[in-house]
């Protein structure tokens, strides 16, 4: 029902019924409304892709930006059946009052994400990392979104232009610590 009528409490009730529980089961299974559900659909699609990674790829073998690509592709794919509830999911997400749950949830996708991808950072790095990460997942998600591409192919392109963007981002950072980094010879 979410794809037509999108994330509001009559369409989980109608869901409910559907089977076989009542409008009631709904409200109790979702007492904060339509934004509970849309939370529980992101942690859902979180434990299927680690899931997914855990079974099928062994990302130890990959480069870091392998890794993290492997992630992204494995949780747009796992979506594919739910691509019009994400979008409509994303429409709740993106209002004022609901920015800082977003936040949250996206948050919570990338930091699983670092974690599968072998990230062990406890320093500034650990929120760099997350931060670059949820620029380059918002981005491909919205490429992801319109992608009919065989195999999302596009969204795929895309998403290693994005890590290319960062790793450009990393190398001048590394390079100019570099010349701050150096000591200025001693004066006698």
């Amino acid at each position: 029902h979410v794809p037509f009528d999108g994330w509001v409490m009559p369409t989980l009730e109608r869901g409910a019924k559907d089977i076989g529980l009542t409008a009631e089961d709904a409200h109790r299974a979702f007492p904060g409304g339509a934004m509970e559900a849309i939370d529980l659909f992101n942690r859902e699609a979180d434990a299927r892709m680690l899931e997914t990674l855990e079974r099928d790829y062994t990302l130890a073998t990959m480069r870091i930006r392998e890794r993290i690509a492997t992630c992204v592709m494995v949780r747009l794919r796992g979506n594919m059946p739910y691509r019009e509830a994400v979008r409509r999911g994303l429409s709740h997400y993106q209002m004022p009052w609901n920015a800082a749950r977003g936040l949250k949830s996206l948050y919570k996708t990338v930091d699983a994400m670092w974690r599968a991808a072998g990230d062990t950072s406890t320093d500034y790095n650990f929120y760099t990392k997350r931060l670059l990460l949820s620029k380059v997942y918002v981005s491909t998600l919205y490429v992801w979104l319109d992608d009919n591409s065989p195999e999302l192919k596009d969204t795929e392109a895309f998403l290693y232009r994005r890590i290319e963007d960062v790793m450009k981002i990393e190398k001048a950072k590394a390079t100019v610590k570099g010349w701050f980094g150096a000591k200025p010879a001693r004066r006698a």
